[in-house]
């Protein structure tokens, strides 16, 4: 195990790794530090969480020259939150060498302000989205960075999902030939290698493969959502679980802000977070995050990558999103640093091949409902189906292996009509136990209303 003191850094640097509270660099920063101290081209494959971000900030640290009035390092992230974030970490350096000039350029900004302060003095690190530093350097004119040695991509991948690559490569291709790129990523795309090919020389890849520190040990719990709601499922099991920070996923903006909206109208408060918002509410959606200040944040996807809120210790997914990579990324949010964490999956009937799926590559699922102030497993999915299909099997398995002496015409007609007739009766059974169960929950739900209003 590598210590920061084998790196053999600046004493402001280490200043700066002591002000942050580490103690010891994580595997990706171990190996990153010496290969970006050394000039490298690097790309960083390792998940969120694993320490990606101080990976580059701290050899930056080392290396920012305070006395030079030109930019240094230009910091890309996919969406305004994440650069924020790298932005609020990168300030830290300010505090030991006050000199340095850190800057953010991401929508939502005075336009004109900045130019007008870009002007008067350039940033040591600039770090925004990728088209409001494109915008800042090509179109306005006021961000040079035309000589900047150092271009750092973070999530790269989700860059490459929002289609933001066409921005950094019309800026990228503007900058010094001998540029020294970093790109980190939780994975690798195809579509991303012309990309890195095409302007970093020799990289060096490091693939930080789970580690027993950061390998979160989550509990995956399917919950049936029956004829309910989102809105009504998380309500009815709250109870049920004590969260100090309780990430709720939607699949889109649209449902983000309607469970949000019905958990307001419940008397929940909750922080809301996704694309639709205006950039003032992002600002304070953020700001409530960091400070932890409602124990249930409503969000999209885009929460799931990047942004660290280290204080999630449960997670709700409401259905499954269509690439099944970002349920793991969800889930992936809490059980942090060698902690314990759960993921409730609420799934409807339609969710049933992403469950599958989600098995097959290994995901190990709790089947559980909460009713009657405790949580009572369940079968677990699909074996109650699968044992009436065994059944099935069995008898018709029966009908054809029958031996019969005399075999009467019209035998082989007969025999697969009584087949069909078996598999029709079998359905019907399916069929009227799905009913039945569907009347004692809309029962037991027509129950909690009447208590609830007799209590009002």
């Amino acid at each position: 195990m590598k210590k920061f003191e084998d790196f053999n850094m600046k004493n402001k640097t280490m200043d700066f790794i002591r002000l942050n509270g580490f103690t010891e660099p994580t595997p990706i920063q171990q190996e990153v530090i010496p290969a970006f101290l050394r000039g490298k081209d690097i790309i960083g494959l390792s998940k969120t969480g694993t320490g990606k971000t101080h990976a580059f900030l701290i050899p930056l640290m080392e290396q920012i020259d305070p006395s030079a009035d030109r930019c240094q390092a230009v910091i890309t992230a996919p969406t305004r939150e994440l650069a924020a974030q790298i932005y609020e970490k990168a300030r830290l350096m300010q505090e030991i060498e006050p000199d340095i000039r850190v800057r953010l350029f991401i929508g939502g900004q005075d336009r004109d302000r900045e130019i007008q302060q870009l002007s008067a003095a350039q940033p040591h690190i600039a770090i925004g989205t990728p088209g409001r530093i494109k915008d800042m350097f090509l179109n306005a004119g006021a961000l040079r960075i035309e000589e900047t040695p150092v271009l750092i991509v973070d999530e790269a991948d989700m860059t490459l999902e929002y289609g933001f690559l066409d921005e950094i490569d019309a800026f990228a291709g503007r900058m010094r030939e001998d540029l020294e790129m970093l790109a980190f990523s939780a994975t690798m795309p195809d579509q991303l290698k012309p990309f890195l090919k095409k302007y970093m020389h020799h990289p060096i890849t490091f693939t930080i493969e789970d580690d027993e520190e950061f390998n979160p040990r989550i509990r995956h719990i399917l919950v049936p959502c029956y004829h309910h709601t989102y809105v009504e499922m998380i309500r009815s099991i709250m109870p049920g679980f004590n969260p100090y920070v309780c990430l709720i996923f939607a699949n889109t903006r649209e449902m983000a802000a309607q469970i949000a909206e019905g958990l307001r109208s419940e008397g929940v408060e909750v922080t809301e977070l996704h694309g639709d918002l205006e950039s003032r509410k992002r600002k304070q959606a953020m700001k409530e995050i960091a400070d932890s200040r409602h124990t249930y944040v409503v969000c999209t996807d885009l929460a799931a990558r990047g942004i660290d809120i280290p204080t999630v210790t449960h997670v709700i997914s409401c259905g499954f999103p269509s690439d099944l990579e970002y349920y793991i990324h969800r889930a992936g949010r809490t059980g942090r640093a060698g902690s314990d964490g759960i993921c409730y999956a609420l799934y409807q009937e339609s969710d049933d091949q992403a469950i599958r799926s989600l098995m097959k590559r290994g995901v190990r699922f709790e089947h559980s409902r909460y009713h009657n102030n405790a949580w009572t497993k369940l079968r677990p999915y699909g074996q109650k189906f699968q044992k009436q299909e065994d059944e099935l099997s069995k008898q018709i398995s029966k009908m054809m292996t029958k031996k019969n002496t005399k075999v009467k015409p019209g035998y082989k007609k007969k025999r697969q009509a009584a087949i069909e007739k078996l598999q029709r009766q079998k359905k019907r059974e399916l069929i009227r136990a799905k009913i039945k169960e569907e009347k004692k929950a809309r029962y037991r739900q027509a129950q909690r209303e009447k208590n609830a209003g007799d209590s009002e």
